[in-house]
């Protein structure tokens, strides 16, 4: 008997001892937490994007009821194109459409030039330059407010679509963390459970969880159990794409047109199909003043439009002077000066478009030439212009390629023009190729990473440079190379010489060699053939069309082949099958087009 008790005694220790430490391990483990804390542990305001919490060393200000953020914390959540100009003390935003600009301390703010008046300056405390964001917000499709029970500055954007949920009983609990064991940071008893105050803003899900924001803009987490999500809500339907200008049907063929001095040569020309754009090469930075040459001809407008052209004028920097260009890109005042030219020329000789050409820039003023490209777009668009602007081929020096942030570019302008040529330079001391169809072709895979295919204009040369081999008594051989030759020119010198051209399928042209005076001579022919492969590439890509310099190298027959292939061929395989023979033989007949 006494043995009986003694088992029944130890059975009840050892059943008690496992129902504690069951309830240990329960409590320890899968008991919820009761605990309620802080969301955040700042005195300073919090300020949340959507739903993550934005930490900085410089926090939001809200004064006499108005909310400021740091000009940096915009530009690295919000703008990374706003501009701030220190020797000035002035912001500027740039919008697809706008350019607003706002100097320290003061009220008067300018919207694409027009007085404004502001509630609330920009202003700087503790030397932090901080901004009305709340002027802004329509400018930048955001939604902006102030929980003062929290201490919280929300920013939601307008075009994000927000997945809304309500708790389903009072029970619910927003938590620090994806499990029950986290402290609470949010209760609903007591709560309208479809009031504002019980809204919830739903971000991620995982397997039992949302990641959450409330209506006080605290960021955790609540079971999915716990909520039914009842609404979608989106701030302002995405604006439609802005429409390109209207051209006609086909590819775009833009031309440049060297006008370097006074001329009405243009006037004997006939209309040439294969062209939809000309570009007169008419103003260009004169100073480092910001001064404006200015060779615009009324008269050449006039002519332009009445064969059917638009005209994008060119305006370019002084490509020797890359100091000039630097002081004008990194001062506010000088900017605004050339950008006020442009804008008073293109109205009064009644421009379509603009062409921006600014070549030898310093890589560290990359951000700065965005900023004026930026600054100057909206502007333009305003007048109804069309704007481009023209850029290296990737990769390359630091003042020649690098100097251009492509994707920014693209996303401000309505076309990009690509230099593709220049492959081997002038001053190259090896004779080669202008630009070999392989090249082409790479270096427009490289920009298609940066650049919409719909917004890219490839560049065709039309030029050809003669080069001169001449060997030194050890044999080696070493090039130069003259003035660049028109398609006309190459090819009377070509019968001068009485030269065979031999097409080279590596390079996509015909090659020319001959002997005069113990020189030798070579010629990389660029004409209707090397133009004709070139050309095929804007329907194999998609492009936008072509950039074509320049019209004085040009000749009726190269013009053509721009109207069969950007106007009367429709896909990349049509080409291949009517004219892409070319590609191997080097030969096809021009008339096959008419």
């Amino acid at each position: 008997m006494k043995k009986d008790i003694f088992i029944f005694i130890v059975i009840l220790i050892v059943v008690t001892g496992l129902a504690a430490g069951a309830a240990t391990f329960y409590n320890k483990y899968f008991k919820p937490n009761e605990v309620f804390v802080s969301c955040y542990d700042t005195a300073d305001t919090v300020l949340v994007i959507e739903g993550d919490v934005i930490s900085e060393n410089n926090p939001p200000v809200v004064r006499d009821g108005q909310i400021l953020l740091p000009f940096d914390t915009i530009k690295k959540y919000i703008d990374p194109y706003i501009w701030w100009d220190e020797a000035l003390q002035k912001v500027t935003v740039t919008t697809s459409d706008k350019v607003i600009k706002m100097e320290t301390d003061k009220l008067d703010a300018y919207i694409n030039n027009e007085p404004i008046e502001l509630k609330f300056p920009a202003t700087q405390i503790d030397g932090v330059v901080y901004l009305p964001i709340e002027f802004l917000a329509s400018f930048y499709k955001i939604n902006v407010r102030y929980s003062s029970s929290s201490n919280v500055v929300i920013i939601d954007r307008q075009d994000v679509i927000h997945r809304i949920g309500y708790p389903v009983s009072t029970g619910a609990v927003v938590r620090k963390g994806r499990n029950v064991r986290y402290p609470i940071i949010k209760k609903f008893e007591g709560m309208n459970l479809n009031s504002e105050d019980s809204k919830i803003y739903i971000f991620e899900e995982y397997d039992k969880w949302y990641k959450v924001r409330t209506a006080e803009g605290y960021i955790g987490y609540i079971r999915k159990e716990d909520i039914v999500i009842k609404s979608y809500e989106i701030g302002i339907m995405p604006e439609k794409i802005r429409e390109r200008p209207k051209l006609p049907e086909g590819k775009i063929s833009l031309v440049w047109d060297q006008m370097y001095s006074p001329t009405k040569a243009y006037l004997e020309r006939k209309r040439e199909e294969g062209i939809d754009v000309m570009s007169p090469t008419w103003f260009q930075v004169a100073n480092r003043d910001g001064e404006l040459i200015n060779r615009a001809d009324p008269q050449y407008v006039e002519w332009a439009h009445r064969n059917g052209y638009q005209v994008w004028a060119l305006v370019a920097n002084d490509f020797s002077n890359i100091d000039d260009t630097s002081e004008i890109l990194n001062n506010g005042l000088k900017r605004e000066y050339v950008i006020k030219q442009i804008l008073a020329f293109a109205a009064l000789y009644e421009l379509d478009g603009i062409n921006i050409d600014f070549e030898n820039i310093y890589k560290s003023d990359k951000d700065a030439f965005t900023q004026f490209v930026r600054e100057l777009t909206p502007l333009l668009r305003e007048q109804g212009l069309v704007v481009s602007v023209d850029v290296t081929v990737p990769g390359g020096s630091d003042t020649w390629s690098l100097c251009y942030d492509r994707k920014a570019l693209a996303e401000t302008v309505d076309y990009v023009c690509l230099m593709t040529y220049d492959q081997t330079w002038a001053g190259s001391r090896v004779a080669g190729s202008t630009a070999q169809i392989g090249w082409v072709e790479e270096n427009v895979k490289k920009t298609l990473k940066e650049v919409p295919a719909e917004k890219l204009l490839l560049g065709i040369p039309l030029y050809t440079r003669l080069w001169e081999e001449t060997a030194d008594e050890n044999g080696k051989i070493t090039a130069k190379t003259g003035k660049a030759l028109s398609i006309n020119a190459a090819e009377l010198l070509i019968r001068e010489n009485n030269a065979v051209p031999v097409w080279d399928s590596e390079s996509g042209q015909y090659v020319v060699t001959f002997e005069k005076d113990n020189k030798t001579y070579k010629m990389w022919l660029e004409n209707e053939y090397s133009v004709n492969l070139k050309s095929s590439l804007v329907h194999k890509y998609n492009l936008a069309g072509t950039a074509t310099w320049s019209h004085n190298f040009a000749n009726d027959s190269v013009w053509a082949v721009y109207d069969r292939n950007l106007k009367k061929t429709s896909h990349y395989e049509e080409w291949k099958s009517n004219f892409g023979s070319l590609a191997e033989t080097g030969k096809v007949e021009l008339s096959a087009a008419q």
